[in-house]
């Protein structure tokens, strides 16, 4: 079974791939793979890159072409062989194509565009190092925008929308009846 959790930066996909994984709904033993850690590290070996304001190249995460779906896939299918169920999170999780043709469930983590920005904001330069100057400038010069072309357009492709607002256990107990049913 492959679950695939979709949605905006800091919807809650991730949150949310740890309590299914958790989960004492879930069917057996569960892969989990990030596609955070499938962009493409280098520029010249695929993915969308362009000079930031000091000139040095940055990979436009928020485009799925910067995505290294070959590897991602590959390593889905190789989860799926030794797993009773994958999930996969990333902005762009939908997109995966295995060849294995099981059951899959098409999650859509919802959250509204400011309260993902306040968890980013949060994680990134609260929590985290990042200039909160930077983050911002990038949401309101690209990130806005990528998710409109980029990620809402995956929402009607999804079976199945969940408010990333509500408690992850809560969704997780859900997502598994769902996907367990049929």
């Amino acid at each position: 079974m492959l679950l695939t959790l979709t949605g905006g930066s800091g919807a809650g996909k991730t949150a949310l791939a740890r309590a299914l994984a958790a989960s004492p709904a879930r069917p057996g033993p569960v892969g989990v793979l990030h596609a955070d850690d499938y962009y493409f590290p280098t520029p010249g070996r695929g993915g969308v890159w362009a000079p930031d304001e000091s000139g040095v190249p940055r990979l436009d995460v928020g485009d799925p072409a910067s995505v290294d779906f070959d590897r991602l896939t590959a390593d889905t299918e190789a989860a799926l062989a030794a797993s009773a169920a994958v999930i996969v999170d990333g902005l762009f999780a939908r997109l995966i194509t295995p060849r294995s043709r099981g059951p899959r469930l098409d999650v859509f983590v919802d959250l509204p565009a400011d309260l993902r920005l306040a968890r980013k904001i949060d994680r990134k330069c609260v929590r985290g190092d990042f200039p909160v100057a930077v983050l911002l400038h990038n949401y309101v010069q690209h990130r806005r925008a990528a998710h409109e072309r980029h990620i809402e357009p995956l929402r009607p492709r999804c079976e199945l929308v969940v408010d990333g607002g509500q408690p992850p256990e809560a969704l997780a107990e859900r997502i598994w009846s769902l996907a367990l049913a049929g």
